[in-house]
């Protein structure tokens, strides 16, 4: 990599707020707010508005939908295009 033209590389805290979940990784995200976190260090954190911890897919709570359904009830009430 070229020196001095990527942003800093360093730990932040990512915080689901639908979830109350937060994970420490690391990024070249900057944030103005901080957190302490569990190994007493300080991060800047970032808050998100989904995770794993709180999206349909990952937590199993995801509804498939019945489309073959949707289109035969469609087709019944106003009638089949030709």
């Amino acid at each position: 990599m070229k020196p001095g033209i990527h942003p800093p590389y360093r730990p932040v805290v990512f915080r689901d707020r639908a979830g109350a979940f937060a994970f420490l990784t690391r990024s070249t995200i900057s944030s103005e707010k901080t957190v302490e976190w569990e190994d007493g260090g300080t991060y800047p954190v970032v808050d998100v508005e989904i995770s794993s911890a709180s999206h349909p897919f990952y937590t199993g709570t995801a509804r498939v939908l019945d489309t073959a359904g949707r289109v035969e009830r469609f087709e019944r009430r106003y009638g089949r295009a030709r």
